[in-house]
């Protein structure tokens, strides 16, 4: 059995920050969404329509990064005042803060029982906290620049952190050492996450690239260049083998894991994408950018129970564009999804080795793949991998304000994988037909020198 895959859809969005929007996050239970931005503010917006926004003030300086707890009972902010700060995320906007660093903290994370905070900053260590009391436990300090980001693994067993030192690197929680170090060589890691699973990471790098690395084998897994930009954010998809990016070539960028193919570029930010995550089931994913906007999409992916890890047969590449939020001073948002149109594919990114050199045309400009890269791509996150070659996909130019969804599939009439399997179906018929014919012939044969046997007796 075989999942679908839909076109992602644009939501909602909202509108009310004042400055760059540098994080979002889902809470638990979907009724809520927590920003953090360059103004120094924190917000929760509520999915219920007509529901209003909270705006909670209290740092000093820019809000670098959110995260509601596993219950949703509360978020955690991190800022540029050296201070995290634990929210309970209602009218009230009751707080508590404290010193975590002395620079600027970059990234907080809680554990996934809920009951410690992991924190990254400007200082250049790592920091773990209990969440009762904000009591200090231990910090990790073998990064020698900037520490960008860091996260729990999904067990709480392990840390993984990035740093401006051009490392990402693993720790162990208990031992509080550095198990190992990945190196990032063009660039570094703006941010990394664990992949559900727990197997892998991945990091979205400086250097335009999008990386997967198996944290047991200690290799590269996956690598893509599919931005023309800084990537700033990733968040795995929690149930299927999805990925998806956010750059500041203005584009989000949706990966399919187990084909090793780029499915969906998505636009609708104008100016760099700067932060996007995944609710916890998956249904939905916001994303935040520099144009102050708050954007939340339903993914569409139709999981089927039984499909083992192959997600998807679905092999076309779709470009998005949503319409632009409106510029209001105060929080708003647009529930009215917007239209589809089909156009014509771009090249799809396969993983067998095998390159597409379908040319794709969109309002008269031509695309086609340019160069390779070396990828190690994987069926299942708990296999081993195996080496090819797979081609670049390149960044989808700015188009006309709308969304648009380009279907390979519609514009043939036949599903990519019907077709596949027709061709597979064709060919086992000829060789079986080939085979009655050979198969007559000796039969022929061998009745021919029968009956000359009876003559000469």
């Amino acid at each position: 059995m075989t999942s679908s895959l839909s076109d992602p859809t644009l939501e909602r969005h909202f509108k009310g920050h004042r400055d760059n929007v540098t994080s979002v996050d889902f809470s638990c239970s979907m009724k809520q969404i927590a920003t953090g931005s360059m103004d120094s503010c924190v917000m929760i917006w509520n999915m219920k329509p007509q529901m209003r926004a909270y705006r909670f003030d209290g740092h000093k300086d820019a809000v670098t990064s959110v995260q509601f707890s596993p219950s949703g009972h509360l978020v955690a902010s991190a800022s540029r005042d050296k201070t995290v700060r634990l929210w309970v995320p209602s009218m009230k906007a009751e707080s508590t803060a404290f010193k975590a660093h002395t620079a600027t903290v970059r990234s907080v994370n809680f554990s996934g029982d809920g009951q410690n905070l992991v924190t990254a900053s400007d200082d250049k260590t790592i920091k773990v906290w209990t969440v009762h009391r904000q009591k200090f436990l231990f910090s990790l300090n073998q990064h020698i620049n900037w520490v960008r980001c860091a996260k729990f693994s999904p067990d709480d067993r392990l840390i993984v952190s990035s740093s401006d030192d051009r490392t990402i690197k693993l720790w162990d929680k208990n031992s509080r050492e550095c198990i190992h170090s990945f190196y990032e060589h063009a660039g570094y890691a703006n941010h990394v996450d664990f992949h559900p699973s727990g197997t892998c990471i991945a990091a979205a790098s400086t250097d335009n690239s999008v990386k997967v690395w198996d944290i047991r084998s200690h290799k590269m897994l996956q690598h893509y260049q599919v931005h023309s930009g800084v990537v700033n954010s990733l968040s795995f998809h929690p149930g299927d083998n999805f990925l998806i990016t956010a750059s500041s070539d203005s584009t989000m960028k949706i990966l399919d894991l187990v084909e090793g193919k780029l499915l969906y570029t998505l636009h609708g930010h104008q100016g760099p994408v700067t932060s996007v995550a995944f609710s916890r089931t998956g249904e939905y994913f916001a994303s935040g950018g520099s144009d102050e906007q708050v954007m939340v999409w339903k993914s569409n992916f139709d999981s089927a129970e039984g499909s083992d890890g192959l997600r998807l047969q679905h092999k076309t590449t779709s470009s998005l564009q949503a319409h632009p939020a409106s510029s209001a001073a105060q929080p708003s948002f647009n529930s009215h999804p917007p239209a589809l149109r089909s156009e014509a594919p771009e090249p799809s990114e396969h993983f067998n080795g095998q390159h597409s050199h379908t040319a794709a045309h969109t309002q008269s400009a031509s695309r086609s793949h340019s160069g390779a890269t070396h990828s190690l791509a994987y069926r299942h996150l708990s296999s081993s991998s195996s080496s090819t070659h797979q081609p670049k996909a390149q960044a989808l130019p700015q188009q006309s304000p709308h969304v648009q969804a380009q279907s390979q599939a519609k514009d043939e009439g036949v599903r990519p994988g019907l077709a596949s399997t027709l061709e597979h179906i064709i060919g086992q018929l000829d060789i079986l037909t080939q085979a009655c014919v050979l198969c007559v012939g000796d039969l022929r044969v061998w009745g021919q020198r029968k009956q000359q046997r009876k003559c000469q007796r």
